[in-house]
């Protein structure tokens, strides 16, 4: 198989959902095909570029599950399969990515703030985030303000992200952005968040950077910010 046939193999898998040989797809006919887990280290054992593998074979078709989402045509579930089969391939590919070129954009702390249990949409930032070259610090939910910005200062890292799915706890973004300023760090991080009650307005008024609806818009707005 040439190199490009299976990174061909990888994205339509990622967009059927498939981690492994035995899943199903969203169409009919995949069953006990090759999927994402056993045809990314067929590509790790070709020597396949890692760089490639991840912008064509997962980041591309990210993006096309997005589509589909923000079309209606998937639902989150589908994407929540999609986004898994990312993080698995990621798995798979981590160890390989040192020395080849495909380096780091920068530490990305992520976090469901205090009093709030929801991860399902932090979880697939997370996924998409890896998958386009961050190296991700993942705190969990239900994380104090005071850890959140311990986690930033120690890894010095550039981005935050804080996800919140409730009214009453989406405030608690705004203590964590009140510790940074304590320690004397908020310039040097940007902050998003995100979550069914936060707004463009609502991170506004809390002195966030960004607001993005999803983990698509939150890579959108990575990119804008240069």
């Amino acid at each position: 198989m040439e190199s490009g046939d299976v990174i061909e193999k990888i994205a339509v898998n990622v967009i059927q959902g498939r981690v492994e040989a035995e899943d199903d797809g969203f169409d009919e006919g995949y069953e006990g095909q090759p999927a994402v887990t056993e045809l990314v280290e067929e590509a790790v054992n070709m020597k396949v570029d890692p760089a490639l593998l991840i912008l064509d074979g997962l980041t591309r078709p990210m993006e096309q599950v997005g589509q589909k989402f923000e079309s209606g045509k998937y639902l989150i579930p589908d994407m929540l399969a999609s986004a898994e089969c990312v993080g698995a391939a990621m798995d798979i590919l981590a160890p390989h990515l040192s020395g080849t070129g495909v380096e780091s954009k920068g530490k990305f702390v992520l976090a469901t703030v205090a009093g709030d249990l929801h991860d399902i949409g932090k979880n697939i930032v997370a996924i998409m985030l890896k998958g386009a070259g961050y190296e991700v610090i993942d705190l969990g939910t239900d994380v104090s303000a005071d850890r959140i910005a311990d986690a930033v200062g120690e890894n010095q890292a550039p981005y935050l992200g804080l996800s919140a799915l409730l009214t009453t706890t989406m405030r608690n973004m705004e203590d964590v952005i009140g510790k940074l300023e304590e320690r004397k760090i908020r310039e040097k991080v940007k902050i998003m968040v995100g979550g069914a009650p936060t707004s463009a307005q609502f991170a506004d008024r809390i002195g966030a950077d960004a607001y993005c609806k999803d983990a698509f818009q939150a890579i959108n707005t990575l990119k804008a910010f240069g």
